[in-house]
């Protein structure tokens, strides 16, 4: 039987985390709070300690030798103590313990021991998940965002509830659609991963008035934030092989401009106070052993203010599961201090340095050095000393700003694929709705992973109920949808209907951390879910895909009884009302896809564990992402729709760059399809160019619809016609534009010709081609040539 609802009040989230596992260490917050730094006179003196005898209290000195007197004051066996994530702290010196592991990947979570909810703060606001978010293409959305999680992580840690230090944003390119985290991520193009990584960051950590800060090492923090997973991470458990034992084999030419590219951009644009390396291993050696990778790129070229952390027991995994070396304990623990990892999210740190410092492998200095980075980085926290956050609190954790913004997150990012005239529906005209799916009263598959306890759920049916009457049908069991028997009856549903919305896609179950995907259709038989209600509808018929790679749905874009198709992700708490906000027109969808939507066959065409970016001709891999993949996709990347109509007019700054070269700076050979049009100076190397030449645009945008809405203004650059092995085209600026109907609206883009222009060759060289290079916006019809000429 139907199930009809007129009204239904919103759901709030009163579900508690129970952490019980045996390894799980004692929690700061399960003592109560009452001191609201560690060199707070009170404390001390409560403990029979004298503050004045510790200099690592003394605020007139610097952070680093204050950070130096606590160290020195530490015995061996207290210093290793300090290493794992569960930090033991040292009752002699008035040092408390303390949990390094919080997540905060779009919104507070309760993934770690170091975040609990409970009656004092039962939830805090999950946003959209990140590929989501990112397909609003809107910066200061980006940023607004981060601000609210780390004004609600800091209230929380204010209470008792989390820490300070947040392992979070996942910034790891989302290189093959069956990545099944691809849900945490900012999507398959290095340049938005990296942006929305920078600007993530800085609004987790930035403090207002303190950004010209000369040293950075003191410069304060709102909160700690880290980027992850470092670095060619992006396999979970494909076919058998898993995330603990993958040997990623990857050219040096995809590292520089794929994989690194946004943690590059994270650490040094962001500024983050953390880096992790992740599980695997890149080219046979294990990431957080690896020197170059940590010491030499992290620390050392990026100027990494901070200190770098384990994925959680990667130690551990190195020892028994890739058995690296036939390492012991004390060698792998001796061999990553020595590479670079600071901290241990684990317990190997703790258990073994001791021993290897016994067996000489490791010194002390370089213990104290690590203990060095994590404490400075807890000073500029305000652990010791304060800050001026302590104010937040209770109030400032889901209030109903921050409610909205969510609202305002999801229906920025939510992507119409498709629309024959249908929508937006009219709400005055309809009067019943027929809500069909496994999705359709979705609660808890909105919010995906790492999110911690929601402020409240607005399901899609509650969603809806507000501008309609609502009947719901199920259609499908769960996601999986194993059997046909509840079809009949959605598609009564639809008979009777004025309209019908079909709820579909994918769910933690089938894409999620440890799962990989072995195909890219919809489970089970929501397929002829579709297609059968779809036949059966007495009036037009939306679909809406909630998922996070990529599905294809080809069927039922060319369909015609499918009148329009909607992407929402995985849209957070307030996803069922930005979905039928869009649908009945409040909003006018903006959002753009972040990732390519492949074909179906594309599985076949090339196995997960290939690294390859480009096309491998002599297997007939056909590449991956945007940029390489030569196929036939079924939506491309930066796809979206909207209810009105734009068009551009571009007026380009400059055009013509002529670069002087001295003596010392040489020109670069690069191979060429046919070198009759090779140049006589095709390129010259980054390092070697001051890079001080800029070129730009100035894009109006017109909006010639009768609709307010939103526009991307995606900026892509592509090389000179004639190179071989490089990228079709690649992102180098975008921005969200408003603009009223009738309206114009402009927009400004500035570009460094090095950061925009330059390719990485296949020898690992990042060059700067000489040419005409292609600026396109938006549509490839709209672009302007910049040519480059180098002379002497």
């Amino acid at each position: 039987m139907a199930k009809t609802f007129t009204s239904l009040s919103l759901i709030v989230s009163v579900a508690f985390l129970a952490i019980c596992t045996a390894r799980r260490p004692p929690l700061v917050s399960d003592v109560p709070v009452n001191y609201t730094h560690v060199c707070e006179p009170s404390r001390f003196a409560k403990q029979g300690l004298d503050i004045a005898e510790f200099g690592y209290c003394d605020t007139s000195q610097s952070f680093e030798k204050r950070a130096k007197d606590l160290i020195d004051r530490m015995t061996l066996e207290e210093k290793v103590l300090q290493l794992g994530n569960s930090a033991a702290g040292a009752s002699k010196l008035g040092l408390p313990p303390y949990e390094w592991w919080s997540e905060a990947l779009h919104g507070v979570s309760d993934t770690g021991p170091g975040t609990n909810f409970d009656e004092v703060v039962p939830g805090a606001t999950s946003f959209p998940t990140v590929l989501l978010t990112t397909a609003s293409f809107n910066q200061s959305l980006w940023k607004r965002i981060g601000e609210v999680v780390s004004s609600e992580a800091r209230a929380m840690y204010n209470l008792g509830k989390s820490g300070l230090t947040f392992w979070s944003p996942n910034i790891n390119v989302a290189r093959d659609p069956r990545w099944g985290r691809i849900l945490e991520t900012p999507g398959e193009d290095p340049f938005v991963v990296g942006t929305y990584g920078a600007i993530y960051v800085r609004a987790l950590q930035d403090v207002e008035g303190t950004l010209n800060t000369t040293d950075l090492n003191s410069r304060p923090l709102k909160v700690a934030a880290c980027c992850k997973h470092y670095t060619a991470y992006d396999i979970e458990d494909w076919l058998g092989v898993d995330r603990f034992h993958f040997d990623a084999r990857v050219t040096e030419q995809d590292m520089l401009e794929t994989f690194q590219r946004p943690f590059e951009m994270c650490v040094r644009d962001g500024d983050a106070s953390s880096a992790m390396c992740s599980f695997n291993r890149v080219n046979g050696i294990p990431v957080c052993a690896d020197k170059t990778l940590l010491q030499d790129k992290i620390r050392g070229q990026w100027d990494l203010h901070g200190y770098i952390v384990s994925d959680c027991d990667s130690i551990e995994v190195m020892v028994h599961g890739q058995k690296w070396l036939g390492d012991t304990q004390e060698d792998a623990v001796s061999q990553v201090l020595k590479a670079g990892l600071d901290l241990d999210c684990g317990d190997y740190y703790p258990k073994y340095l001791k021993s290897a410092l016994m067996q000489g492998q490791i010194s002390e200095a370089e213990i104290d050095r690590s203990l060095k980075y994590i404490y400075v980085v807890l000073m500029r926290l305000g652990y010791f000393d304060g800050s001026p956050f302590s104010s937040l609190g209770k109030k400032d954790i889901c209030s109903n700003e921050n409610i909205e913004l969510a609202a305002e997150a999801a229906r920025e990012g939510i992507v119409l694929l498709k629309n024959n005239g249908t929508l937006p529906l009219n709400s005055s005209k309809l009067k019943k709705l027929a809500v069909i799916g496994p999705h359709a009263n979705a609660t808890k598959a909105m919010i995906g992973n790492y999110a911690g306890i929601p402020c409240r759920y607005v399901s899609p049916i509650e969603g809806f109920s507000a501008f309609a009457e609502v009947t719901y049908e199920m259609g499908c069991a769960d996601v999986a949808c194993k059997n046909d028997s509840l079809i009949f009856p959605a598609m009564e549903a639809a008979r009777e209907a004025d309209a019908t919305i079909l709820m579909v896609g994918l769910d933690l179950s089938v894409e999620a951390e440890g799962r990989d995907r072995v195909d890219l259709l919809l489970p089970g038989y929501q397929t002829q879910l579709i297609n059968q209600v779809a036949k059966a509808s007495k009036g037009p018929v939306i679909l809406v895909i909630m998922a996070a790679g990529c599905v294809d749905i080809s069927f039922a874009k060319n369909n015609e009884l499918i009148q329009a198709i909607l992407w929402a992700g995985y849209p957070g708490q307030e996803g069922g009302r930005a979905i039928a906000d869009i649908v009945f027109g409040k909003h006018n969808p903006g959002g753009r896809l972040p990732l390519t939507w492949y074909k179906a066959e594309y599985v076949d065409a090339v196995p997960m564990t290939s690294m390859s970016l480009r096309p491998v001709d002599e297997f007939g891999y056909p590449g991956r992402t945007y940029k390489f993949f030569n196929g036939s996709t079924v939506y491309p990347f930066g796809y979206g729709l909207s209810y009105t109509n734009f068009s551009y007019k571009i007026t380009p700054s400059k055009t013509a760059l002529k670069i002087k070269l001295n003596k010392y700076q040489h020109c670069n050979n690069l191979n060429y399809t046919n070198d009759d049009v090779k140049p006589f100076c095709p390129a010259v190397l980054v390092e070697d160019l001051g890079c001080e030449h800029e070129f730009g645009l100035e894009a109006t945008v017109e909006n010639a619809g009768k609709m307010d809405g939103s526009e991307v203004v995606m900026v892509y650059s592509k090389p000179p016609m004639g190179i071989t092995g490089t990228h079709a085209k690649q992102v180098i600026g975008f921005e969200r534009v408003f603009v009223p109907a009738g309206g114009k609206n402009k927009v400004k883009f500035t570009f460094d010709v090095c950061k925009s222009l330059a390719i990485v060759d296949g020898r690992g060289n990042k060059v700067l081609p000489s040419g005409l290079h292609t600026i396109m916006v938006g549509d490839a019809d709209v672009s302007f040539l910049v040519e480059v000429q180098f002379y002497q």
